[in-house]
């Protein structure tokens, strides 16, 4: 089999460095839903994971991998706010210090919060700027270290340990495991993971309608942009362009990517706290959303998606479940 920038290997010594430090969030299941569908939904419930996302996993594995001196010198990264959240904690849990760039229209909320767990935040347009040439600023005038929200190894493997977990506590074959896919990690390390643990369970990257860029990549074979000036509700997954090192991986395993307007995830959003009492942000929601929509079939199979965060204003979620924004 190709060799990929992260393994199964990879990902199960990640889970051990991480133990104690993340929480195992649950597998949820409901019979009525199951009786609904007529199949398994099963929801990876990381919006009850520590900083209320998946991604402290990958930030603290990548922060265990720095040197003392390197980890004095502290962390930078660009983010619009789960990861950022994830890498604050992370540099806090570990006597070190961060600094986020996020774009400015990014939700008070997720700002507030950053700031909240010690963080220092430097705003970018992200229609006029790039992202990467302020990071890479810092890091010239500080000497800081860069924890990317995906493009390295010991972040995607620990990132993976969220999709270890489902095939751990699914209790039988997986048919299909849809991730909300901005950047691509998530969705890489669950393809590279099931590629050699559970070859038969296709992945599928699960995007806004309107930031549908690693689906239209994979049909065209290389990483496509989306045009700029569009929004989306769903703010955590308005990526670019996929990353280079994740749709490496993502081109050869990926059974394909679906799409959710955001409508359906509205809908989809409703449907998860209706169903099963959680609180979603609107970008968690796309696997539900496609999964609802029939792009990938549940009838007589078992179907998983990673909710993989719930960052989200009380107001401004009760507001999208009343379709009033």
């Amino acid at each position: 089999m190709k060799s990929y920038a992260v393994s199964i290997d990879d990902i199960r010594a990640a889970a051990s460095a991480l133990e104690g430090v993340v929480i195992r969030s649950p597998l949820l299941e409901n019979p009525d839903v199951n009786a609904l569908l007529g199949g398994r939904l099963l929801l990876k419930a990381e919006n009850l994971q520590r900083t209320g996302a998946f991604k402290i996993r990958g930030a603290y594995h990548r922060m265990l991998g720095l040197t003392a001196e390197e980890r004095g010198r502290g962390a930078v990264t660009y983010s619009s706010g789960n990861h950022a959240l994830g890498l604050a904690r992370a540099a806090q849990i570990l006597g070190s210090s961060a600094v986020i760039v996020m774009p400015s229209d990014a939700p008070e909320a997720k700002m507030a919060a950053v700031r909240g767990v010690g963080a220092e935040i430097v705003p970018y347009d992200r229609d006029t700027e790039n992202s990467a040439d302020v990071v890479a600023r810092i890091m010239a005038e500080t000497g800081r270290i860069e924890v990317p929200p995906s493009a390295h190894p010991e972040v995607l493997a620990g990132a993976g340990t969220a999709a270890l977990e489902v095939l751990e506590d699914a209790g039988g074959p997986l048919d299909a495991v849809l991730v909300p896919c901005g950047g691509g990690g998530l969705t890489a390390a669950t393809a590279a993971l099931m590629a050699e643990a559970a070859p038969a369970t296709q992945v599928f990257a699960a995007e806004p309608a309107l930031f549908d860029d690693t689906s239209r990549s994979l049909k065209e074979g290389r990483r496509v942009a989306n045009p700029k000036g569009r929004r989306t509700i769903c703010d955590a997954i308005m990526t670019p362009i996929p990353g280079e090192l994740t749709f490496s991986i993502n081109r050869d395993l990926l059974a394909g990517g679906v799409t959710a307007t955001d409508a359906e995830v509205r809908q989809a959003m409703r449907f998860a706290y209706d169903h099963f009492r959680i609180v979603t942000e609107p970008g968690a929601a796309v696997g539900i959303a496609a999964i609802l929509s029939g792009q990938v079939p549940i009838a007589g199979r078992t179907v998983a998606t990673v909710i993989t965060g719930g960052n989200i204003d009380p107001v401004r979620f009760a507001a999208l479940l009343e379709n009033e924004e």
